[in-house]
């Protein structure tokens, strides 16, 4: 049996040749046996390359190659298979044992699940494959020394995305089929080509809205569709209400704790006045109001426990003449952002989905008295009337969110910006739909890693029965403390040998 490495050079070989697509149609799967290592043990594992259309729309349309990977599962009576759709957009879907160490991990997050089920990996389009929507111009745009969210820089980044576009679609590429249905049918590809009856879905974050979608398009395929750090139907636009309400909630925290209240009594009042007397210039370090909120909204510095704390420890400590915390914010931006952002999956995504072009994003998304407002949606959204990313729209029904009766089960976190919206847009059109909110807890990487062996159980106890068994699940409350602070890592950053 070959070798993972050896079985992806094949694949790898198979998807850089040219005339083997010749003869194939929609839907073909050619396979090569392998294994995937996982925690030093072997399994069986198929490597596989998937041809689908890239526009179902035009009959006309050429094939394009995605990888698939199909983990076998350990047991000799598996249950229905697990197709997984994580985060993004931007980021691949099919990880090979590289891409695991690559994030830091030992294995795959969802490896658990082999020892009951096949778990398969389908690429993403656009980013794994053979067709890549990468955007040079965009990474160069977003590499402003000042004022990324000004209106000349929104305005030369729209414009970058257009550059890109059109460079894109010169080259033979149909962005109208990057899409997230274009995703989800891929996957019905895939099941189909693999002989699956039923399939249980795991979604996480952008992954949640093909999964979602999949679920609607081909309810009899599905056995069960489990989501967390859901993104649901509108999700890509965060509103400056939502974000407020993010930081408010987290300030009704910080008053709570008398440690805290020492420290500085309103978190929110600490936050405005150190916005206020910025820019300022600190050790060769400009630190920019505009990339400052641009990194509390990018990362999970409103979102998850330890990067709240971390972050609220660094404008408490900038308050007070300290500004190391916010220089590593800085330094962290000019490094680059994440690649996803310069990635035209990104915006074919989003766009497609949930943008709209009679919004004034830039206005509608800084609205007087907001904390922050939304800078993300800001930068993402705003440049799109400079040219921007032209792509068609998905068809209306998969703008909003529709009645479902495919057995559901929603998780999320309390400090998810996104949980008050799917739990009050999308959770009551679930007719066979389930929700747990955990407290304290924010998006995905908390929910899956800070209690592992819960997580795990009300996945497994989900898939296999239908229940939901949430009650391994410990309160951990929200205490702000913090074993590593932004300032630690500016002084290991900028200062590596002391001084």
């Amino acid at each position: 049996m070959k070798t993972v490495a050896a079985a992806f050079l094949l694949v790898a070989t198979t998807l850089a040749c040219v005339s083997c697509i010749q003869n194939r149609q929609e839907g073909d799967l050619t396979v090569l046996q392998g294994t995937y290592v996982i925690a030093g043990q072997c399994y069986k594992a198929d490597y596989g390359t998937l041809y689908v259309s890239e526009n179902r729309a035009d009959p006309e349309s050429r094939l394009i190659r995605l990888p698939l990977i199909k983990i076998h599962s350990a047991s000799t009576d598996p249950a229905e298979p697990v197709f997984r759709c994580i985060g993004g957009p931007g980021g691949p879907n099919v990880w090979t044992p590289g891409t695991v160490r690559q994030y830091g991990l030992e294995n795959l997050p969802e490896s658990y699940l082999i020892e009951r089920h096949d778990l398969v990996m389908v690429g993403y389009r656009g980013v794994d494959g053979s067709v890549s929507l990468a955007c040079s111009e965009v990474e160069e745009a977003l590499a402003v020394e000042k004022n990324p969210l000004s209106g000349e820089n929104l305005k030369n980044l729209g414009e970058a995305w257009n550059d890109c576009f059109q460079r894109l679609e010169g080259s033979g590429i149909d962005i109208d089929g990057y899409t997230i249905v274009d995703v989800a049918d891929d996957m019905e590809a895939a099941r189909r080509a693999l002989g699956y009856e039923k399939i249980n879905v795991y979604g996480s974050s952008y992954g949640t809205r093909p999964a979602y979608i999949y679920s609607l398009r081909y309810p009899e395929s599905v056995h069960r569709l489990f989501m967390f750090g859901v993104n649901p139907p509108g999700g890509f636009v965060f509103e400056p209400e939502m974000v407020d309400a993010q930081i408010t909630y987290l300030a009704g925290l910080w008053k709570s704790n008398p440690d805290c209240v020492a420290r500085t009594p309103d978190i929110v009042e600490t936050i405005r006045t150190v916005l206020d007397r910025l820019p300022v210039e600190f050790e060769n370090v400009y630190i920019d109001p505009d990339k400052i909120r641009i990194m509390m909204n990018i990362t999970d510095s409103l979102r998850e426990p330890q990067d709240i704390a971390m972050l609220f420890d660094a404008f408490v400590a900038a308050e007070q003449g300290d500004y190391r915390g916010l220089a590593y914010l800085i330094i962290y931006y000019d490094l680059g952002l994440p690649p996803v952002l310069s990635s035209g999956d990104y915006p074919s995504k989003m766009l497609s989905a949930d943008y709209d072009p009679g919004r004034d994003y830039a206005a509608d998304m800084n609205r007087p008295g907001s904390i922050i407002g939304s800078p993300v949606t800001t930068l993402l959204f705003a440049p799109m009337k400079y040219g921007g990313w032209p792509i068609a729209p998905v068809q209306d029904e998969y703008r909003t969110a529709r009645p479902s009766g495919v057995e559901t089960l929603l998780l999320n976190g309390i400090f998810d910006m996104a949980t008050a919206k799917t739990e009050q847009e999308l959770l009551p059109l679930l007719q066979n739909g389930k929700s747990v909110v955990l407290k304290e807890l924010g998006h995905c990487r908390g929910l899956e890693t800070s209690q592992p062996e819960a997580f795990q159980n009300l996945v497994e106890t989900f898939f296999l029965e239908g229940a939901v068994d949430a009650s391994q699940f410990e309160y951990q409350p929200l205490d702000f403390k913090t074993d590593i602070t932004f300032q630690d890592m500016y002084d290991q950053y900028a200062h590596p040998f002391g001084g």
